[in-house]
Formats: C-alpha cells, structure tokens, sequence
C-alpha cells in the first residue's frame, strides 16, 4: 500500500523514489493527476540530475485540448515496494502520477487538508 497526504493547496500528494540506470536514487513529491493518462512527468531538471536515458517523443493533449509533444526518459520507480520500469514525460511542472501508473490500484483521497491518501492494488 502506498501512503500520502492532501496538501495545503489541496492536492492529493505521496512521495516516490527515482531510480536511473546506476542506481542513483531521489526522493520526490508527486501530485496526483487522475486527468493525466501517462506515468509520471518529471521536470529537465530531475530528468537532468538523475541522467536518464532519452527514448523518443510522444504527442499529448492538455486540458483545454490543445496537443504538445513531451521527451521520453527511461527510469524505474519503486512502486507499492517493488522496482518498476516506467516512461517519464518530460515537462515543466511538479511531478505527477498519472492513471497508467495507478492503474490496477484503488485510490482514495480525504479531500481536507492533511487528508490520508491511498493506493492499494485490485485484488
């Protein structure tokens, strides 16, 4: 199971562990996106301290429709306790878990401040 908080600015947060292809490791917030469909995106700067591998493009929709390209990095995170290879779109935000790494898991957010979050796998 995995254990975060609400933030202060109401977003539903937990803590990862980036791991590149040495074993480096850093600790991260992420904010949680259910709107977001990939994995986890990653600001240069972390892609860029970590030294993680390029593997191409990919095309996205935002929000309000419009369509961007994001660079793709190979890393692994540890995940509900095991190590778990996973695409990193590159982009200029906070970090954020998005549904294809939650997915197979149940998520249940206290929305107050400081509120318990939750992710435990599907039986």
């Amino acid at each position: 199971m995995i254990h975060g908080v609400v933030s202060r600015n109401r977003e539903a947060t937990i803590s990862l562990v980036i791991v590149n292809e040495n074993r480096q490791t850093k600790l991260i917030t992420a904010v949680i996106d259910t709107g977001y469909t990939g994995f986890l995106s990653l600001p240069s700067e972390i892609i860029t301290e970590l030294n993680l591998s390029w593997t191409g493009i990919d095309r996205g929709t935002l929000g309000d429709g419009s369509e961007v390209t994001f660079e793709i990095y190979a890393a692994k995170v540890i995940w509900d306790g095991e190590y778990r290879d996973i695409p990193i779109n590159e982009a200029e935000t906070d970090p954020l878990v998005g549904i294809s790494l939650l997915y197979g898991y149940d998520l249940h957010i206290q929305t107050v401040e400081g509120g318990n979050v939750t992710i435990k796998r599907l039986e």
